[in-house]
């Protein structure tokens, strides 16, 4: 593999994990909201990763293949007083886990990081490789 690739593999990894991050911030910040922009209960949402051939099959990248909803049911959450209270006084919560997120958000914020110094020590090689012809 050709050093130049890193940076086509590295590079689409720092998008894929760009994309975990913000996903990770929605279902975050709807953790406690009753409903979505849809009108109802805001369901938590995922990444899924496939591998990226398209540009070099030698060096394959990764890319978000689709950003999928947790199919698990809503909290229920008694409080008779809220607006949004069925009939037994219950309101449905967003189905977001904020520790499981937490973990997600470090595990993204690391691979990012890690991409981002693999891309740096690749660039650091380059730059020696042109030295040695000095």
């Amino acid at each position: 593999m050709s050093l130049f690739n890193i940076f086509n593999v590295a590079g689409s990894a720092m998008s894929a994990q760009g994309q975990r991050l913000n996903t990770v911030a929605s279902n975050i910040a709807n953790a406690d909201s009753t409903t979505s922009s849809t009108g109802e209960v805001y369901r938590a949402k995922q990444v899924v990763f496939s591998v990226d051939k398209t540009k070099n099959p030698a060096a394959a990248g990764v890319k978000v293949q689709q950003v999928v909803e947790d199919k698990s049911p809503p909290k229920m959450h008694y409080d008779p007083k809220h607006p949004q209270a069925n009939e037994q006084g219950y309101v449905a919560m967003p189905n977001v886990n904020t520790v499981e997120e937490m973990v997600n958000m470090i595990s993204a914020s690391r691979s990012y990081q890690t991409n981002v110094e693999t891309m740096n020590a690749a660039k650091t090689m380059l730059l020696k490789t042109l030295t040695l012809g000095q």
